[in-house]
This record gives structure tokens, sequence and C-alpha cells, in this order.
């Protein structure tokens, strides 16, 4: 009997919504009906989400990919003998070889989209656990050591250094300490952190292990945004799998060492992706944001020390403890070290999930590898680092991927989140969206961000109807300082970002004559 051709369908939500289980359901009734023994794995996306559902076969000269593929296709990637490789229309080629992949670094992401998200021993295969095993040779002083010298900066918006935050968590005394895995990926045009966990869970597992034995933590949380059940089926099915393997439970891979992992999904709120609020909701108790001090390292969950980090904060760990500190620094650029997952969206040929060293320009990210706009129009506005993230103009996209780069010219990189517009974009309804979502999402704590937003929306209205243009433009510039220095937390302190970027370098927006009024129909 002929060993089993493997096949690979993504199940990654964004292949799901075009199509991917009805090829995945073809392409087994087809393999049946010819009679050819297939082992069909449903692996993450590759991260090209303008080719899913992209479907690859296993051959002696590697991994081809075909793309994009629809149900009604499969008949006809049969008849061409695709099961061996064989050309056809919707041939790419060997997957690793696709120019996309082939330029990016893949540090984080290099098993997503390869492995079968669920099988520890895919898993293994791929270097998998190697950092576990390495962190539980070491002490928690030492791996906290490993993580700061490697440079990591969060990667949930704020870029603050990973090692400082582990180190406060670890010297901390206390009986208990916790783990809290930020998974509330609420910004627009973000979706690495559902990527990884539906492409490669047991990273994140591992890495929220390791930074446990790392600061003398026992119990560790997975806040998930309840708009991602693919990632919660995937994420149970996981820790359910790596629990009954002994990478959770009392002892660590027989190390003694306990840790337990458990998922809670949060209820939609955006101002959950803020540290404290989310550490209430953990709670059970309504969102607000808490005032600092005391940080969460000191005084977090139920009271106790806690370390908070992003999914791709923990999921970069295991790379680092597996090859050195200095291999993952060795990429980048200045304070900005290892790699950055950039998720490309919004009015681009080619959008999709790239994975680079720190210090490529934006440019090159977004005409070169995104193909620049799906409309053919020229590139107007590019927004980075989600919802509160600064506009910049087409003459700034030579400004490399770098935080400090960013923040010199007043915008910020975020969760790495870039979306494209084009030149039909109308920058003063972008101005009025960005207090209309703060104003929606606020937790209400804070004056400057309950009312600011509220009023901000009322002002660019005044602005764009023409009504005493100049006193409303002051009154909008000096409310937008009053937010960014009074606001409790980046919700209501970072909103003018967007404002004040639209304001500045697309005033002629906020300027235009009034429309005309149109008369009344005649009773």
């Amino acid at each position: 009997m002929s060993e089993a051709i493997r096949i690979f369908v993504p199940v990654d939500a964004a292949a799901l919504s075009v199509g991917a289980e009805g090829v995945a359901q073809a392409i087994a009734k087809e393999a049946e009906a010819r009679g050819i023994a297939i082992e069909l794995i449903r692996n993450g996306s590759r991260g090209m989400l303008w080719l899913e559902p992209m479907v690859e076969v296993e051959t002696s000269e590697g991994r081809i990919a075909y793309g994009p593929v629809a149900a009604r296709d499969i008949i006809g990637l049969f008849e061409a003998g695709f099961q061996t490789g064989s050309a056809h229309a919707l041939r790419l080629g060997q997957a690793e070889e696709l120019d996309w992949l082939k330029r990016q670094q893949r540090l984080t992401f290099a098993r997503v989209g390869v492995t079968d998200p669920l099988s520890l021993a895919d898993y293994r295969a791929h270097d998998g656990l190697k950092g576990l095993e390495k962190a539980l040779s070491l002490t928690g002083a030492a791996i906290v050591e490993e993580v700061r010298e490697s440079g990591l900066r969060g990667r949930g918006g704020a870029g603050f250094p990973t090692g400082i935050k582990w180190k406060t968590v670890h010297d901390a005394r206390a009986e208990q300490k916790y783990i809290v895995c930020n998974a509330d990926e609420g910004d627009s045009g973000t979706f690495a952190d559902r990527m990884l966990i539906e492409g490669d869970p047991f990273l994140l597992i591992e890495g929220m292990a390791i930074a446990a034995i790392a600061v003398g933590a026992t119990k560790g949380y997975i806040y998930l945004r309840s708009e991602y059940p693919h990632a919660h089926k995937v994420l149970q099915r996981a820790i359910l799998r790596a629990r009954n393997a002994g990478l959770l439970g009392l002892s660590v891979l027989g190390s003694g060492r306990a840790f337990e992992l458990e998922v809670r999904l949060g209820a939609g709120a955006y101002i959950c992706g803020e540290e404290t609020s989310l550490l209430e909701s953990l709670e059970g108790k309504r969102a607000i944001v808490r005032a600092k001090p005391p940080i969460p390292a000191l005084q977090g969950l139920f009271g106790q020390p806690t370390l908070v980090n992003n999914v791709l904060s923990f999921a970069a760990v295991p790379w680092i403890l597996t090859h050195g500190a200095k291999a993952y620094a060795d990429y980048g650029m200045g304070r900005s070290r290892g790699t950055l997952p950039v998720q490309l969206g919004g009015n681009v040929r080619r959008g999709g999930l790239i994975e680079l060293a720190f210090g490529i320009p934006l440019r090159e990210i977004i005409e070169d590898m995104g193909g620049g706009t799906l409309s053919g129009r020229p590139i107007r506005a590019v927004q980075v680092g989600g919802p509160l993230g600064a506009y910049l103009t087409e003459k700034q996209l030579d400004t490399p991927m770098d935080y400090e780069a960013l923040a010199g010219i007043k915008a910020m990189l975020g969760h790495g989140g870039i979306v494209v517009f084009d030149d039909s974009v109308d920058m003063a309804k972008q101005a009025r969206f960005a207090f209309e979502f703060c104003a929606k999402e606020s937790c209400g704590k804070c004056t400057p961000c309950r009312i600011g937003a509220t009023r901000g929306v009322e002002l660019v209205d005044r602005i764009v109807a023409g009504t005493e243009r100049p006193k409303n433009l002051a009154v909008l510039r000096d409310l937008n300082k009053l937010m960014t220095d009074a606001s409790l937390c980046a919700m209501g302190g970072l909103t003018p970002m967007p404002v004040m970027s639209a304001l500045n370098h697309f005033f002629e927006d906020f300027d235009r004559p009034p429309a005309p009024k149109l008369p009344l129909a005649a009773e």
C-alpha cells in the first residue's frame, strides 16, 4: 500500500472566512472517489492572506503551494495531478521559496502554517520545548537576565523592556504570583495574536511556562477576546493536551515546578487591552482602569505580583532561550531588537502577516511587499499602531519600523498594525472616528477621556460645518493637549495622536467650504 499523500489546508479564521472548510471537504471527497490515500492536515496560515485558501502538497521536491483555491477547483486540480505537485494555473511553487515568505525573518512565526497546531509531536519535531527545557536548567534570575539581554520589548503597544518587568516580579516577595497573557487584540488592522494562537498555540503555552519558572509564579491566565471563537477552541484543546503531556500541572516536564494555565474570555471591551482594566475584568469586576502606583508587577491580580505581557512577547521567549539572547539581539536596530510581526491591511494589494527585523522602512513593507493600494490610486495616509496611532503621510513612509524613529515623528509602533488609505480618504472623518471610538470604548473613570472624546466629536462636526472654524480649531487643539496630559491611561492619552496627525498633515480636509444646505421641501 502506498504512503498517504500529506495535504495541508489552513484552519486559520482568515482562511475559513474565504472557504477553506469547503476546500478541505472537497479534497477529502475527491481523493476518496479516486482511491487516493491522503492525510489531510489543518495547519495555520502562512500569512499570505490574498492567496487564501492556500493548499500545500508534500512532494519529494518539498511542499508545493496552490492558491487561492476554491472548492470548485478541486476536481480540476486532481485531474492535473496536483497531489503530486503537477502544473496548474493555481500552482505557486515551493511554499518556502515564495518571495514574500523568503524575504522574512520568521522567528516567532517559524512554525505557523508549517505544522499541525495541535500536534505536540510536530511541535517537538520543529524545535518546540527546547526553550522550556533550557529554562528548567537555569535559575529564575538567569532566565530573567537572558530576556533582559535580548532587548525584547513589550509587543502590546508600549514597548516597555520585557526583562525589567520580569525582574520586578521576580524580585517581589509573595506567597502567590501570577502570569497573565493579554490576548485581547482589539486594535484595527491587527491579527498576529489570533494567527499565532490558531497556528502555534504550544508556543504561547511554552513562553508562559518559561515566564512562570523565571518569576516564581504557579498560575497563569490567558485573557482572550470573545471575538476569537476559533482561537478559543484551539487554546482549550492545546492546554488540555499540554496538561496530559506533563507540560502543565504540578510538575512541569517532571521538574517539580508547578504551573497551571486557563483561558478567560473577555466581553468585547477595547479598554481591556489596558493591563489594569484587564486585571479588573479577570477578577470579575467592571473593567475600569486602576490608578498607578501600585504597578501590577507588585500588586496585580488579586493584589499579588503579576506579570502581564502580550501574546507576541511571551511567544518570543522560547526562541530567545533556545538560541540565546545575543542571537535575538543581533536582529533589529538601536533599542528595537529582534523581529516584529507586522500586520498589513486596509487598501493594499497584498495584505497579511510579515515578520521582519526592526528597521525596515514602512515604504518597503507597503509598496514593495504589499504591492501598493488595491484600488490602484495613490497612497494618501497610513495609520500605524491601531485606532489610536498617528496618520502618516506618503512622504513619511521612509521612516523605519523602530520605536524611537516613529516616536521622533510623533507616531507609535503599537502592536505592529499598518492600515493603508488611498487618496479618496477624508481625514476629517478619520479624526472624528478617533474621538467617536474613544467615547464608545472609554471605561468612564476619568473626565478627560469620558467627556473629552464626546466634546471632540462635537468640535470636529462644527469645524467641518464651518461654524466659527478658527475658534473651534483652537479649542480642539487645547482639548487634545488636555486629554494627552490629564487622562488616566493611554485610552484618552493617545486619542489625540490620530486627531492631531490628521489635523497637522491633512488640514485641507478640515478647511473645506461647508456643504450647501438643501432647501426644505414645500409643505
